[in-house]
This record gives structure tokens, sequence and C-alpha cells, in this order.
């Protein structure tokens, strides 16, 4: 377990900002405790500091996991974010979608968001930024990419896709081998 370095620190804020843009400053500057981020086997999670100082007692390949699981970098430097990171990206999100009934389950199986199946879009949102995917009753979904702005979305045909998938809920279910 260490801090990240400058670069991958890089990668991983413009990842993040993308999602919460600079609502950063309030995952680690909380009233309650300090927290930060931690590189643990190319993996990001997010920890109380009381927490990762504790931990230093357990060794390297004894340490699963530590604190939320944002995402990992992979081979080639990049950053994927995980499914683990919704309540806080939900809680801070710049730009939501808002799903139909009849879009939840498509959107929960791993498909795009339709804008057949859009209930309410957060106004001026842009092309290719980062939205967190809500069902109507405010309950997160997953997250993904905007496909097409406000403006744009809503000349599209009803079959156009608007958001594309990155995450979703049901991922704890498809790939609960790879997420830890």
């Amino acid at each position: 377990m260490r801090p990240l370095t400058d670069d991958e620190t890089k990668v991983f804020f413009e990842k993040l900002t993308k999602y919460i843009g600079r609502n950063i400053v309030h995952l680690i500057d909380r009233p309650d405790e300090p927290y930060c981020f931690r590189l643990q086997k190319d993996r990001v999670y997010y920890v109380s500091e009381s927490i990762m100082r504790k931990t230093t007692a357990i060794g390297r390949q004894n340490l699963i996991s530590l604190g939320v699981c944002f995402g990992k970098f992979t081979k080639t430097g990049k950053f994927r974010m995980h499914i683990t990171a919704l309540p806080s990206l939900a809680q801070y999100a710049k730009y939501k979608v808002w799903v139909k009934p009849n879009g939840e389950m498509p959107f929960l199986y791993g498909n795009h968001v339709v804008k057949a199946h859009i209930g309410r879009v957060t106004e001026d949102m842009p092309e290719h930024q980062g939205v967190v995917i809500f069902n109507m009753a405010d309950v997160p979904l997953g997250f993904g990419v905007s496909a097409r702005s406000t403006v744009d979305m809503r000349k599209v045909d009803p079959t156009g896709i608007a958001v594309f998938h990155q995450a979703d809920n049901g991922e704890y279910l498809r790939e609960e081998d790879a997420l830890f």
C-alpha cells in the first residue's frame, strides 16, 4: 500500500473530474475525518487516514482490500473506474440521468441507455461527459459517458444511444471474481 505517484494522481483525478467535477475537494477534505487515496496491487482505494495507519502492521501480500475500491490502473497506465465507487460518485455527481422503469433492466444487464428509456436529464450536459445513472426513485444504478449533449439528445430518435454504459450494479453478480 502506497500513495499515488504524481502521474498516477493526474490520471486518476482527470478520470474522477469527468464524473464529479470540482467536488473532488469534498472527498478529501471531509468534516468528520481526513480521507486519502492509496494504491494496492494496481487498485486505488479511498480510505480514512486512521484506518490507513492501522494497516501498516499488515504485510502487503496479506492485505486484500482496504476502504472503498475506486478502480484500477490498466497495464497501459489508464484508469478504469469500478462500480464500487458508485456511492461516492452518486453523492457528488455533476451530471445525472434518470431512467424509466422499463430502462432499468437493460442497463443493469450491461446495455447502453437509449433515449426512449430516459426520464430526466440534468440541464446543460455536454457530450462525452461522465454521468451517473439513477432510477426514477433516485437509487443509483451505475455510471457512463454521455453520447450526446442535452440539446442534441432531444433531437435524436428514440432508439438512439444517449449514454454509453461504463459500469452498473449488475457487475456485482456478473464480475464478482474480478472486482477484488
